[in-house]
């Protein structure tokens, strides 16, 4: 088995699994700066568009669980350069579309690619790392939605008049390929990699279904799996809505792009924050709470009636949700992994985590977005986000006591 290495090193293996994740949330950040030109171009409706934005949770959602349970029987790093290669071919496929119906159905073949980087990503670097170091880097690996899909925000529309949405997908193609040859490069092989018979996708269906009932018979994999869409429904609610508010609000052009760039990077402040703060001594307990009452607080702030006529206020306040929330990802994939019933169901618990909260980030939105139609404005927000905290706020203390 490989142990991590305390000698010193140019750049550790876990780091280069962490931007693994970041480059595969690029392909999740590269679509919303390009819908406007698809509808140009290959005359993408508004209902595809929305389809185009969720069907990269499809596999997340039905089958989030069932990939962890083959990734952790395939290997850990052999999935996630599956799932980088999968990502390249989408992608370097996608620039060739000609209709949005190739669009779509490359889409929810990247979602498979995304799954299987994201969900690997917290147990190879459990494998990596001395254990004093464990919490510190799993926050810091909470970071990867947030800063990829961040940069790809930010740097999407520029790149996109430089070289067109082809060029756009190939160029992401392009950074995910060489990904996928440093990680083959740098990161170690899985020790079933030594040994082709074991931990093979083919050593037994029985086994397969061993580790999922054993991750689903757990209270652990639940509970965490349970409050992960409390956040991630009301996180992506409020970002992805972003722009639709502050167009009406009558801020144009560019400046939308950039302010919603910034609110999704900001995530990265609480995701590194996290593991710093669970390695000084503070409780999970207490960082979830805290966590879910800023987002219930600055929800408030940024649709309450009584901040319409302050614009800056209520933008400061998504930018304090987005931050101070990212401690709530960074703490539960440390629970996925310290609450996962065996260490050769890791990937099987963060991929039942993953599968809830991909639900979640396709149930919330709508929802919120139809509560906005039937208030006529946005002025309601707060109440459905706030419902979504209390109840993260109480499937919280059942974890406690599993602590």
């Amino acid at each position: 088995m490989n142990t991590p290495s305390e000698a010193p090193r140019r750049f550790a293996p876990e780091m280069i699994v962490m931007l693994a994740g970041i480059t595969a949330a690029l392909h999740i950040g590269k679509l919303p700066p390009a819908i406007p030109v698809l509808q140009q171009e290959l005359g993408v409706s508004l209902v595809q568009a929305g389809f185009l934005l969720s069907l990269v949770q499809l596999a997340g959602m039905l089958a989030g669980a069932l990939i962890g349970v083959l990734a952790d029987s395939a290997g850990l790093r052999r999935s996630m350069l599956t799932g980088l290669m999968v990502l390249v071919l989408c992608s370097t496929l996608g620039g060739f579309a000609g209709s949005a119906a190739e669009l779509l159905i490359l889409r929810g073949l990247e979602g498979t690619g995304f799954l299987l980087v994201t969900l690997t990503g917290p147990g190879l670097i459990r494998r990596l790392v001395v254990p004093e170091k464990l919490s510190v880097r799993l926050g810091w690996w909470g970071c990867y939605m947030g800063f990829g899909t961040g940069t790809g925000l930010l740097v999407g529309p520029w790149m996109l008049a430089q070289l067109g949405w082809q060029g756009w997908w190939w160029l992401i193609a392009g950074i995910t390929l060489l990904m996928w040859g440093w990680l083959f490069l740098k990161v170690p092989p899985d020790p079933s990699e030594h040994n082709p018979h074991a931990g093979a996708p083919l050593s037994g269906l029985r086994t397969l279904l061993a580790r999922l009932r054993l991750t689903l018979s757990s209270p652990g994999p639940w509970l965490v799996a349970l409050i992960f869409p409390m956040y991630s429904g009301q996180w992506l609610s409020v970002i992805g809505f972003l722009p639709s508010i502050y167009t009406q609000a009558g801020i144009e052009g560019a400046l939308v792009g950039v302010l919603t760039a910034m609110a999704a990077a900001a995530n990265v402040v609480g995701n590194a924050a996290s593991g710093r703060l669970l390695q000084a001594g503070m409780s999970s307990r207490a960082l979830l709470y805290g966590g879910f009452a800023v987002m219930s607080l600055t929800t408030w702030v940024a649709f309450s009636d009584m901040t319409a006529q302050w614009p800056w206020v209520r933008y400061a306040a998504v930018l304090v949700f987005s931050s101070v929330s990212g401690v709530i990802p960074g703490v539960l994939f440390s629970l996925a992994v310290r609450l996962a019933p065996d260490s050769s169901v890791v990937s099987t618990c963060v991929g039942w985590m993953l599968q809830l909260s991909a639900l979640g980030q396709f149930i919330a939105p709508p929802a919120i977005g139809a509560l906005a139609v039937w208030a006529g404005g946005w002025q309601l927000t707060w109440l459905a986000t706030g419902l979504l905290s209390v109840l993260g706020a109480v499937l919280v203390s059942r974890v406690a006591r599993l602590l």
